[in-house]
């Protein structure tokens, strides 16, 4: 029986998405619940699952077209994959008898390569187009010998591969490639560019002396991994360090509506995650009753489900403050950008060991520049500094921190 294959209800805050890949063609055996395609929204991609053994009969969008809530996608027949199956045995000796007299030429590895580079999905086009990969090259591990995604991958990982490239550009020429952005990137770039075209954005900075928390930390980190079973790092004596200085002052917390400041009474902090697919920020919810060990195992699977694509569009939402840690980069300084409706954002930077002046002696101490940028509209530059230096100070004496002084 026939059943129509529809896209996933979008959020109210996602008005369409874009067909990514099929996963699957027209006849082609699916089990229940494998996935058959993605659909690309400007915030996550969301996968679309066969909903019983049977194929596809018919693929109504292609790849690359746009679809909203709910929209027919393809037919699929419950059942269908298994009569195609039961037949091919029936058709084999017949196909393997035609086969046996002709001897192949030995072009024909190059020609079948050429010809199931031009059949591959225009997800495969895309990766060998971007990557400069010749189609015979690559050796196809899909069904009949087809390239996948994968396999360009692979092959441009290989050492071999990577000596190779320089041999096909010509001495002096100036290659080019262009590309489509992909709906994320392109999400970020207007909420990036909103952010600094309508808020009155400012920047103020402090330095923090990471002595004490590292040496915390490396006094009971296998203690905290062997008790918890996550990782103690520095993210989270910053989280915990940022709610209680959203406590502290208010407006840091809040959010601007039209002409009304929403003050928030909740404490949802995200943490910018860098992914394949562009930045996402999904939010800790409720980190002020978070213990250490919830707040490393919270960011710990979402970076997880960033570098798999599985972040959902709920755990991407809201969000009354953000952390963005470049330092994880080498960035020695910066000024993050606000993520809207926010009014102020947290940047963290590489701990560097500098000589600092303490009690008229130099010492040499692991330093951390931070970097406040925040909606000057809301927040006067004395809350602004008041909460970047309360952050400084509860992480230079973290007992301040855990004592809650």
């Amino acid at each position: 029986m026939a059943t129509e294959i529809k896209a996933p209800v979008f959020p109210e805050s996602v008005a369409d998405g874009t067909i990514a890949t099929w996963h699957k063609k027209v006849g082609e055996p699916v089990s229940r619940d494998e996935v058959i395609c993605d659909i690309e929204t400007d915030k996550v991609v969301l996968e679309v699952v066969a909903p019983a053994d049977g194929s596809l009969t018919a693929i109504i969008k292609n790849e690359g077209d746009t679809v909203i809530s709910d929209e027919v996608i393809a037919q699929f027949e419950a059942g269908a994959a298994t009569g195609a199956a039961e037949a091919t045995p029936a058709a084999a000796p017949v196909e393997a008898k035609a086969e046996q007299p002709a001897a192949q030429p030995e072009t024909a590895p190059a020609a079948a390569s050429a010809q199931t580079a031009q059949d591959q999905a225009p997800a495969v086009r895309k990766a060998l187009t971007e990557t400069g990969t010749d189609a015979a090259d690559v050796s196809g591990t899909g069904r009949g010998g087809r390239i996948t995604k994968e396999d360009v991958v692979n092959h441009q990982s290989k050492p071999a591969a990577a000596a190779a490239a320089p041999l096909s550009v010509a001495v002096g020429e100036r290659i080019e490639k262009r590309v489509p952005m992909t709906r994320l990137r392109k999400r970020v770039a207007e909420r990036l560019l909103a952010a600094t075209q309508q808020t009155a954005m400012l920047t103020t900075f402090n330095e923090v002396n990471m002595k004490p928390v590292m040496e915390m930390r490396k006094q009971y980190k296998d203690a905290f991994e062997k008790r918890h079973g996550a990782r103690l790092g520095f993210m989270s004596f910053f989280i915990k360090a940022a709610t209680e200085a959203l406590k502290r002052y208010p407006a840091v917390n809040a959010s601007i509506d039209g002409d009304d400041i929403v003050y928030h009474g909740y404490y949802d902090v995200g943490v910018a995650v860098s992914s394949d697919r562009g930045l996402v920020v999904p939010v800790l919810r409720d980190t002020d009753r978070m213990n250490y060990a919830e707040v490393e195992s919270g960011i710990a699977a979402y970076a997880a489900k960033a570098r798999d694509g599985k972040l959902s569009i709920e755990e991407m939402t809201g969000g009354t403050f953000t952390i963005t840690n470049g330092g994880t980069f080498g960035s020695l300084l910066s000024t993050p950008i606000l993520n809207p409706p926010q009014t102020a954002i947290l940047g963290m930077h590489k701990i560097q060991e500098r000589p600092m002046a303490i009690n008229g002696q130099v010492e040499i101490l692991p330093m951390m520049y931070l970097a406040l940028s925040y909606d000057h509209r809301l927040i006067d530059g004395k809350e602004a500094v008041g909460f970047l230096v309360t952050i400084k100070e509860l992480l230079e004496e973290p007992a301040k921190l855990i004592l809650d002084l």
